[in-house]
């Protein structure tokens, strides 16, 4: 016997029932295959269903949000990263550049390289690695170390590789690479052996004024002197990019004083962001 059902007449804003047929659908209340405002509104009087205000990320917790993204994917949580990227295309108001970014993240696989590059280093296990440039283009490496390295507050691959034709460092430092985790597309085990390190070269540069007593020691400096009227300290370099970013912000305090072809880069980079400001003098 079909159960006695109640009938109520409801007087609705022009284009409502179009709205509570998209939220009958996306919150799945349907009559056979169409969606039931009907089942929708009851399930709201039974208190099955609770509504609230839409909730709205502003842009400080949006970037909180995104950075956190990023430190799971190196982390290899990728369950994780993917909720938080969910939360951000359901609740932020966000670019559309970042939109579309964070759209391929979710819809593609995310592998844990993380987990799958920790695994290998620990076994000391050579592997080709499939690596994804901004452009676009796919670049090919074949890893003969690597290690897990921070460099200004998030977790970079470094590695050791054979190829060295695109490589833009110093020789003596060529086969030394720094790749972001989240960029790897493919990684495999291959024979061959795993070297005991990264290459290096010595860098020496001095520490002026107060820098001469403000300074951390890093576990790459191998010397630390301390004179009257400056600092001496040399460091084992795997890869001059990131040294010249951190005593670049050391300004007029550290000089660089070898070898002279890093001490000229770093120069001629001076030179070049004079040359910015002199343009628009």
């Amino acid at each position: 016997m079909p159960r006695k059902k109640e009938s109520l007449t409801l007087s609705i804003p022009p284009g409502t029932r179009d709205q509570l047929d998209r939220l009958a659908d996306q919150l799945n209340y349907h009559w056979g295959t169409k969606p039931s405002p009907s089942a929708l509104i009851t399930a709201i009087a039974r208190g099955d269903l609770a509504l609230g205000p839409k909730m709205s990320l502003n842009s400080e917790q949006t970037k909180a949000l995104v950075v956190a993204v990023k430190a799971l994917v190196d982390e290899g949580k990728i369950n994780e990263a993917k909720s938080v990227i969910t939360l951000l295309l359901s609740h932020g108001d966000l670019e559309a550049p970042l939109r579309q970014s964070l759209l391929q993240q979710v819809s593609q696989p995310m592998e844990a390289w993380r987990i799958q590059v920790d695994k290998f280093i620990d076994e000391h296990q050579s592997f080709h690695l499939i690596y994804g440039r901004p452009n676009g283009n796919m670049h090919e490496f074949t890893v003969r170390h690597a290690k897990i390295e921070p460099y200004e507050k998030r977790l970079y691959l470094q590695i050791w590789c054979e190829e060295t034709a695109d490589s833009t460092d110093f020789p003596g430092i060529e086969h030394n690479r720094t790749l972001r985790l989240d960029r790897i597309q493919n990684i495999f085990p291959i024979d061959g052996h795993w070297r005991g390190n990264f290459d290096y070269i010595s860098v020496e540069f001095h520490l002026l004024k107060g820098l001469i007593y403000a300074y951390e020691p890093r576990k790459e400096d191998v010397a630390d002197e301390t004179f009257d009227d400056h600092r001496r300290i040399v460091r084992k370099v795997a890869n001059t990019f990131w040294f010249i970013r951190e005593v670049r912000r050391y300004g007029p305090d550290c000089l660089i004083i070898s070898p002279n072809n890093v001490r000229k880069q770093f120069k001629k980079d001076l030179e070049l962001t004079l040359q910015h400001y002199e343009s628009q003098d």
